[in-house]
Parts: structure tokens; sequence; C-alpha cells
């Protein structure tokens, strides 16, 4: 496994302290974050996924914890939409530059709203996607959203 991707090398070009943590990637898992946190031994609430959504039909980018579902209309409502949907698979990889299972939301191809869920920023440090299948990155949730230029939000469904 490479432990340089576009991701941590985006990281490491804004200046962002994080940490690599490597598992193993089950293919065949339900819900990779979910696997991702069993496998690192950490609250799934800590392990943020990164999905990818059309947002009035234009690209957008969502982090929320691993255990929580994704409102797509409180999504919507924070980046002043109408509609929200989740983006299929292959336009996902197309649009972000990444296979599914290592959709990091850093260094992607290009840059797009990004909306990470404010339950995030509770916790001193979250993991997200390293940008490769079986790669995580801990940092500080409100460097993510810094380096992001995220917009914060209560997107999980209540």
């Amino acid at each position: 496994m490479s432990k340089s991707t576009r991701a941590t090398r985006a990281l490491e070009a804004a200046g962002v302290a994080f940490s690599l943590h490597g598992y193993d990637y089950d293919p065949d898992a339900d819900r990779i974050g979910m696997q991702a946190a069993a496998a690192l031994g950490v609250p799934p609430a800590r392990v943020l996924k990164t999905l990818m959504v059309r947002v009035d039909d234009k690209p957008a980018c969502v982090i929320a914890p691993s255990d929580r579902q994704v409102s797509m209309k409180r999504l919507a409502a924070a980046l002043n939409a109408r509609t929200a949907q989740m983006m299929p698979p292959a336009e996902a990889e197309r649009v972000s530059g990444y296979v599914v299972g290592g959709v990091s939301p850093f260094g992607q191809k290009r840059r797009l709203p990004v909306v990470i869920d404010e339950a995030a920023l509770r916790h001193g440090s979250v993991f997200i996607n390293g940008g490769q299948r079986g790669l995580q990155v801990e940092l500080a949730p409100r460097d993510a959203a810094t380096a992001l230029g995220a917009v914060v939000a209560p997107v999980v469904a209540v």
C-alpha cells in the first residue's frame, strides 16, 4: 500500500498535521466506514465517510459519521440548494478521481463544494479516507474543514 496519495500530498501542501492508519480493506463489506472503524478499533462516529453527491445537479461532497445516514434534504439546505441525491458509483469515481472505497475529499480532480456534518467537530480527531482502499488519515476535524473550505452543518438524518 502506498503511503503517498493525492490526498496525503494535498494535506501536506495545506500544512495540515495528520497521521496515517492502514487496515485490511474488505471489498465485500456492506458499509466501508463501519468496516474501517472495526478494523481500526475506533468508534464509528470518529470514522467519517466521504460521499459524492449531486446538489441541484452539480457535483459536491459530503463527509459524515460512518454510523449515520445523510439527510439529502438537510444536505441541500446546507448548500442553499433545492435537491440533493447520491452520485452513481461510476460517476463518483470519474468526478473524484478515486475508486469507490478509496474516495477522499482531499486531492480530488477539482475543488467541489464540501459539507462536513457538525457532529464531526465534537471529536479531538477523526479518520477520513486517505485516497486509497485500506488507508485512513487521522486529523483534527476543524483542520479538515478548513483545508476543504467546507460548510459545517447538521446533515445527518434525525
